[in-house]
Order: C-alpha cells, then sequence, then structure tokens
C-alpha cells in the first residue's frame, strides 16, 4: 500500500500548492488556509479509503481530485468573502461552475477506460457535496440561513443513517438525482455572483431546495419501504393502472391550463380552456419522433420553461391590475421585493405574511409540476408514439384550419398560441428596451439647459421661495370619474374663491404622468429632469448622467435646494448627488412624535415642519420638492386637520384613530371612499397652508404624481394626473400666459394636457433670460 500512499500523497501536496498558490495571490491568509486545508482533509480521507478497500486510483480519480482544488479555491473565495466582504462573486461562480462541468468529465473517463468503483463514485458524492456545502454558505449570506439547508442535506442523511442503519442500504440509481445535483450547484453558483434580482433569487433558490427536498424524500421512502431487506407487498395491476391513467390525465390537465391560462384579466372565461394550444401540439410532435431520453429531457426542459412563462402570466395580471401595464422582465424585478410592505398596509402584517409564503409556495410548485408533468407525459407519448403523432397531426391541422377562418368558441380563438406569443413579446421588449437605454442616455447627456450661464437661469423667479409639492396618488380620476368627484370639484372651486380674496390666483392643467398606480419616483424624475422616465432602468441610468434637473438649476441660480420626503426612512444620496438638493428631510429628521397614518405622518405636520425649518424670518430664498404622503394607499386611517398652531410636534394627533385598512380593503367602495377623502384631505392641507401664508414671494406648483390603483380609477384610466400653478404676484402667472391653462385650482374637461416630461423646460423658458 505505499505507493498508493504516496501517490495519494504527491495528489494532495500538488493539490495543496495549486490551491495556496491560486489563493494567495487573490485572498488573505486565513482564507487562504482554509482554501489549502480542503485539499488535505480531502487527502487523508481517501488514503483511509484506499487502505481500507485495497483498491488503487483510477484515471477518473485524478479528475475527481482537480475537483477538489477547485472546491479548495472555491472555499478560499468564499471564506474571503464572507470575511472581508470584498471578493467578487462572478469568481466563485466561473470557479464553482468549471468545476461542475468537471463533474459530467470523471464518470465518462471511468466508464471509458473500465476503471469504475464504489471508492470513485462515493469520492465524486462527497466532493459534489461538499462544493454545494460552500456555494450553500456564501448565498445564506446574501439570502438568509435558510440556504445553508441545501448544503447540510447530505451530512443530515448521513448523520441519521448513523440512527437508523437502513438509511446506508444501496438504493436503484436514479438519473434524476444527479441532475438535481447540478442544479443545486449551477443555482448556488448563479445566484452567488448578486447579479439576480433579490425576488428572483430567492425564488431560484427555493425551487432548488424543494427539488433537493423531493430528491431525497424520494430515497427515504424506498428505504423505509425496504427497511430490514424487506420487499414490499406488490400492488394490483388493476390498482396500478388506474393510478397510471389518474396521474397521466392529472398532468395532461396540468400542462392543458398552463398552455392556455391568458396574461389578462379580460381573457378569463369558460370558452378559453376549449382553444387548441400550437405549444402543446408542437411538443407532442417532437417528443414523438424524438428518442426516449432525448424527448423526455426535451420535454422536461418545454415544462420548465411554461412553468416560468405561467408565472410571467400571473406577474401580467398582477401588474396590470396594481400598474395598469403588463409585467416587464428586464426592469420590474426590483419591485417584487416592496410587494410584502404594500400588502401588509392593506391587509395587516400576519396576514400579508401568510400571502407571501404562499405565493412563494405556489410558484415553486408550478414550477416543479410542469416539468415533472412534461416529462411523464413524454413518457407516455414514447410508449404510445403512433397514436401520439396521429393525435398531433389532427390537432395541428385543426389548428391551422382554425387559424385561416377565424374560427371562435365564444369571445376566444379556438388557435391558440398564448404562451409563445408571451414570450416572444417579452423577447422584444427586452431587445427594444436595451437598445431604447442607450438612446435614452445618450439624450438624457445632450441637454442645452446644463449650458445655459447660472445668471440667466430662472432670473424671474429671483427671491421667490419655489415649492413643488406633489400630492400622492392625485389624479384626474378624481376629479372626473367617482362618485365624490362633485364634491372635490366644488372644494377646488371653494379653495379658488378662498385664497383669490387672500390674493393667490392659480392656474391649471393636466399632465401625463409616465407611471399608473404606484413608483412614484418615476414620475419626479421625470419632472426633475424633463426626459420620459417610465421604468426602473431609465431611472437607473438616469442618476447615471449629469442632466439639470430643476433643483439643480436653482442650486445653480443662487437658491438654497431642499427635498422633503417624509415617508423615506433610510438615507438617499441621489438627492444630493444627482438630483442636487442641499438639505434632505425624511422621516428621521424632521421631529415627528406621532403616529403614523397608514403609510406615513399627516401632510399637516409636513408642511407644518418645513414652514418651522426653512420659512423662518429672514430666511434665504429657497426651492423644495414637498412629498406628501397621507393620500397614498391604503388611504386609511386618515388624520383630522388641526389648527395650524396646535400642530407641535405632532403629539396632537396621536388621539385620532380610524378604520383600519383590514377593514376597508376587502370593499371596493370603501376602498374608493377612503381614496377620495385622503384627496380631500391633502388638498385642504395645501389650500389651508397657504390661506393661511399668503406672499407675493411664495411660488407653488401642485401636482399629482399618479393616478391611483385600478381598484379605484377603474379600467383602462388614463395616465393624466392635475397640475396647478399658484402665487400671489400676477407677474408669475402672466409668464404663463401663453400656456393656455385655465384659471383656478382646478382643470376642467377642455385644459391642455401635456407629458409631464415637458413641464421642466416650459417652466425654464418662461421664467429665464
Amino acid at each position: 500500500m505505499r505507493p498508493v500512499h504516496s501517490a495519494v500523497g504527491a495528489a494532495v501536496m500538488t493539490a495543496v500548492l495549486v490551491v495556496a498558490a491560486l489563493a494567495l495571490g487573490t485572498v488573505g491568509a486565513p482564507a487562504a488556509l482554509a482554501g489549502a486545508a480542503v485539499p488535505v482533509v480531502a487527502g487523508i480521507l481517501l488514503v483511509r479509503a484506499v487502505r481500507r478497500r485495497g483498491t488503487l486510483l483510477g484515471p477518473a480519480d485524478v479528475v475527481t481530485l482537480a475537483r477538489v482544488v477547485l472546491a479548495g479555491l472555491v472555499t478560499a473565495l468564499v471564506v474571503e468573502r464572507l470575511l472581508t466582504a470584498t471578493t467578487s462573486g462572478a469568481a466563485v461562480a466561473v470557479v464553482s461552475l468549471l468545476a461542475i462541468v468537471l463533474d459530467g468529465v470523471d464518470g465518462r473517463v471511468a466508464r471509458r477506460t473500465g476503471t469504475t468503483s464504489e471508492l470513485g463514485a462515493r469520492f465524486d458524492m462527497e466532493t459534489d457535496a461538499f462544493l454545494i456545502l460552500v456555494l450553500s454558505a456564501a448565498v445564506a449570506a446574501m439570502l438568509g440561513p435558510w440556504v445553508l439547508l441545501i448544503g447540510a442535506a447530505r451530512y443530515v442523511f448521513v448523520a441519521a443513517s448513523w440512527v437508523w442503519p437502513w438509511l446506508t442500504a444501496p438504493s436503484p440509481p436514479r438519473y434524476w438525482c444527479k441532475v438535481v445535483a447540478v442544479v443545486q450547484g449551477v443555482v448556488l453558483a448563479v445566484v452567488s455572483t448578486g447579479a439576480l434580482p433579490a425576488p428572483l433569487a430567492v425564488l431560484v433558490t427555493a425551487i432548488a431546495l424543494a427539488l433537493l427536498v423531493e430528491s431525497f424524500g424520494r430515497d427515504i421512502v424506498w428505504h423505509v419501504r425496504h427497511r430490514d431487506g424487506r420487499t414490499p407487498a406488490p400492488v394490483d395491476a388493476r390498482r396500478r393502472r388506474r393510478r397510471s391513467v389518474a396521474t397521466t390525465g392529472v398532468a395532461l390537465l396540468l400542462v392543458w391550463v398552463a398552455l392556455l391560462v391568458p396574461d389578462e384579466v379580460g381573457g378569463l372565461s369558460a370558452s378559453v380552456w376549449l382553444a387548441i394550444p400550437l405549444e402543446g401540439v408542437v411538443l407532442a410532435a417532437v417528443v414523438g419522433v424524438a428518442g426516449p431520453r432525448t424527448g423526455r429531457v426535451l420535454a422536461a426542459v418545454a415544462g420548465a420553461g411554461l412553468g416560468v412563462v405561467v408565472l410571467v402570466k400571473a406577474l401580467d395580471l398582477g401588474f396590470v391590475a396594481a400598474l395598469g401595464r403588463p409585467f416587464q422582465p428586464l426592469s420590474d424585478w426590483p419591485y417584487l421585493g416592496s410587494v410584502p410592505a404594500l400588502v401588509a398596509d392593506s391587509t395587516g402584517p400576519v396576514r400579508a405574511q401568510l400571502l407571501v409564503v404562499a405565493a412563494v409556495v405556489l410558484a415553486v410548485g408550478v414550477l416543479l409540476m410542469l416539468p415533472t408533468s412534461a416529462y411523464h407525459l413524454a413518457g407516455v407519448a414514447q410508449r404510445h408514439r403512433r397514436p401520439t403523432l396521429v393525435t398531433a397531426t389532427a390537432l395541428g391541422l385543426a389548428w391551422v384550419l382554425a387559424s385561416v377562418t377565424g374560427l371562435q368558441v365564444g369571445p376566444a380563438s379556438v388557435a391558440s398560441a398564448r404562451s409563445a406569443s408571451v414570450v416572444a413579446r417579452d423577447v422584444d421588449q427586452t431587445v427594444q428596451a436595451l437598445s431604447d437605454e442607450r438612446d435614452f442616455v445618450a439624450a438624457a447627456a445632450d441637454d442645452p439647459w446644463a449650458r445655459v450661464p447660472s445668471d440667466r437661469l430662472l432670473s424671474a423667479l429671483r427671491g421667490k421661495d419655489v415649492l413643488v409639492v406633489f400630492v400622492e396618488s392625485y389624479g384626474r380620476a378624481a376629479l372626473e370619474d367617482l362618485p365624490g368627484s362633485a364634491a372635490l370639484r366644488a372644494q377646488l372651486d371653494a379653495g379658488t374663491a378662498r385664497l383669490g380674496r387672500a390674493g393667490v390666483a392659480g392656474r391649471s392643467a393636466w399632465l401625463t404622468s409616465p407611471t399608473f398606480a404606484g413608483i412614484s419616483w418615476l414620475a419626479h424624475a421625470t419632472l426633475q429632469s424633463g426626459t420620459w422616465v417610465d421604468t426602473q432602468r431609465r431611472y437607473d441610468a438616469l442618476l447615471a448622467t449629469h442632466r439639470l434637473t430643476l433643483a439643480s438649476a436653482f442650486a445653480n441660480a443662487g437658491w438654497r435646494t431642499v427635498d422633503d420626503v417624509p415617508a423615506n426612512e433610510e438615507p438617499w444620496p441621489e438627492g444630493q448627488a444627482f438630483y442636487g438638493y442641499t438639505q434632505v428631510y425624511d422621516e428621521r429628521t424632521v421631529g415627528y412624535a406621532g403616529p403614523r397614518f397608514g403609510y406615513a405622518m399627516p401632510d399637516q405636520y409636513t408642511l407644518d415642519a418645513f414652514r418651522r425649518l426653512e420659512l423662518g424670518a429672514g430666511h434665504a430664498p429657497v426651492m423644495a420638492e414637498i412629498d406628501l404622503a397621507s393620500s397614498h394607499a391604503p388611504w386609511t386611517p386618515l388624520p383630522r386637520p388641526v389648527p395650524w398652531r396646535s400642530v407641535g410636534d405632532g403629539s396632537v394627533f396621536r388621539t385620532m384613530t380610524g378604520p383600519a385598512a383590514t377593514e376597508v380593503w376587502p370593499d371596493p367602495v370603501k376602498v374608493r371612499s377612503a381614496y377620495e377623502a385622503s384627496i380631500s384631505y391633502s388638498l385642504g392641507v395645501v389650500e389651508s397652508f397657504l390661506e393661511m401664508r399668503p406672499s407675493k414671494d411664495l411660488v407653488v406648483l401642485m401636482l399629482g404624481d399618479h393616478q391611483p390603483a385600478s381598484i379605484v380609477s377603474g379600467a383602462g384610466a388614463s395616465h393624466e394626473v392635475p397640475v396647478t400653478l399658484l402665487s400671489s404676484d400676477p407677474a408669475v402667472l402672466a409668464a404663463v400666459d401663453g400656456w393656455g391653462w385655465r384659471d383656478g385650482l382646478r382643470p376642467d374637461a377642455t385644459a391642455p394636457v401635456w407629458r409631464m416630461d415637458a413641464l421642466r423646460d416650459r417652466l425654464l423658458s418662461a421664467y429665464s433670460s
């Protein structure tokens, strides 16, 4: 055995030197030692195994030793990442994927050279298990400790076998086990890069864990049924046939429904399920002519893709209901992270957590059941190849005939290709978005206003305080389409009269917002930058430019610039770095001591705190954006106005109560009523603020950021929001006489409609030399 020990020792020493040399060039000493320890421990265990079995290492084991070297390097990179957070996730992924690719090489080498052995198989399996353990530790640092269940599964199974020795009995080999093992490594390696959006990373990792649980579960069930050498009682042939027919029927139903499920609420009808799905017909034909293994693999891959399409359709339904547009795969993933908080606002935290867990379980179930069902149906199709091809041909001809003639069952076409159209739409949308981003950045960088001398910017407003006041969810629907719209119009007309007596006049019109029902920062960025920011990718790209914003234009012209966002709980460095604000106020810095009302603090406190902090006697001219959030969903409970001298630190609001969101949101009528009340409150507070302190040196631009959600505004609502310019100085309003805006606080049905991105340039043109 000495030669064997020497060979293993030489291999291990080489592995240690390779790992140390590679690791020391990129990581610190502790991480390099951890990486070098991997081949050392592996070598000790391998020598013991070789001595017990009396076998020699084969050529395949040399490949596995190379994988041990890579596993050691991955260990060094992951340890360094955990200790210092400096190692690139891409480096971890590249080395890990190389080790996974080599996993398919050692088995082939063993079979080609006739050197397969129990030791080699065990060596290969333990190397896989360790690599997955290390990767799970890397991903757990990003997503949470639950990911460690993936890496610990193999070792928990081994520990259980010490208690129940029958778990060590060899089980029949299953190709599916190898597939699941590869899935674990690939998913963990990709997620470790940090490139995936957090919701998508959680979802794919949860799916990998579910597959692992299923695989181990099936092995455990087999061991339980065969423990102590038992042989399970044979299943009656008739019962087996019934079970097979039932399984096939359920699998066919799942795939059929997945192929035909629409991606819009209007498409949900009984007749939609009677269509012929072209994708299913094509897949059946391909599986019918393919080889046994190829056909099943193709079916499983197609089933996994169909599962993704079903989830995208579900997201389409949710995004259309919430934001008035389908899901955009390239830019909308980050928004999913805010869904739990939004659901909690309207249903309560416990119910929200249950709903989120149920949604994740359902999504994982879809992504597991559809490939499994397709795999099973492929096996059935290949056992009955001729009937499968005849049926596929007949359905294909029927689909072509229905497509040519436009045959329908009710409102639905018999010829369906919904899943393919969703894929084509998303691919086209993604390609266009990538191209659009380049064009958008180029257009944003070419800003003629950035070249105007600062002494000419906004010269007609010098010495005045200019406030841009966003009223959350203040949309056209509030004034035209709701049961309480007449009352809101009357309130604005009465406000026009009251402010007129105080010397304040206004001009009003409509703006088309780039967003609907949420994602307010897109509207704010659009107004400030004068560019159309309708996606998160455009927003992110805009922040990397030097585009002149309204705030930075005022700052260049000598104003103190302030952003007041009382709903923000975290620092917002972009406020100064991109927008150009001198001061940013948020929930932590405005001194509020009262309770939250729904989403944020009362608008009255926001305005009073701004007055106290920025509009004191002798203050320098200030330009500010103030975001009023009392009219943010869930629109309940709602504060009541108090005398301005009583606002103080907000303690006065502690005694105010109202219906909880869980009481209001189950009833759409109550939701609309709560929305109307919140808009009435916010508008009333702004009117009262201006009436309390009329000044020729105060200019206010009040506007909505977007329409309310479809539950309020209805299906197919526009993106239009009201905008009003208010001032006590006739010269300020005279400068915009050419705009055609209507007198007063309320735009009528004939008032102009501009895109929101046009307003920045109009303002700069009207008030600059």
